[in-house]
């Protein structure tokens, strides 16, 4: 019994150690370009501008998603039009995608605006969407669909991530059916970052 134990802990490490070695020879963990320059649209768009202070309010997803990111930029849409103007103002709404391969730029920011006028739609190339994925603790995985016209699925977590202009996690919140959860945490957010408008 004790040598299984031994045996395992050295598989263990032996896993970890090729997944660390993997990883850093993996081509997508390196990006050429920052994680922050993003395009929505035609435009170039630094998802950290420091001259742009308003919280960041991030969701990552992908426009042939069958559920859940429509549902939670229709509970991003209703938060938003529940606060008031001026918080609104203190507010920039993200959508950026996990699927670079088929959401272009154009697609992304037409996708996020059916929801938002307020809502930005950014893509990335794949190995931004990695870091950005990695540096937020964004859990994707593409996943083949056999015989499916959509061919790949991805799966992915679901969170509202707000940050600050320099890139800060200041809270996420996770997917819900309920906008004044959001709505709450916007508040507290903006009390306590003070942003100017």
């Amino acid at each position: 019994m004790k040598y299984q134990w031994i045996i395992l802990a050295l598989a263990l490490t032996a896993g970890l150690i090729t997944s660390v070695i993997v990883d850093r020879q993996s081509p997508v963990a390196q990006t050429s370009e920052p994680l922050n320059l993003l395009k929505s649209g035609k435009e170039n768009v630094d998802l950290y501008d420091p001259n742009d202070q308003r919280i960041r309010v991030i969701y990552f997803g992908y426009t042939h998603c069958p559920d859940v990111c429509p549902t939670s930029l229709a509970v991003l849409s209703a938060a938003l039009k529940q606060i008031d103007d001026q918080q609104i103002n203190q507010l920039w709404p993200i959508f950026i995608t996990l699927d670079p391969e088929r959401d272009t730029p154009e697609k992304s920011a037409q996708y996020a605006q059916y929801f938002h006028k307020k809502i930005i739609g950014m893509t990335g190339n794949a190995a931004q969407t990695k870091a950005l994925a990695e540096k937020y603790g964004v859990l994707y995985m593409r996943t083949e669909l056999e015989g499916s016209a959509l061919e790949y699925a991805v799966d992915h977590s679901s969170y509202f991530y707000f940050l600050r202009a320099d890139g800060t996690l200041v809270e996420k919140v996770q997917h819900t059916l309920n906008p004044n959860i959001l709505v709450d945490a916007i508040n507290r957010v903006l009390a306590e970052d003070k942003v100017p408008v």
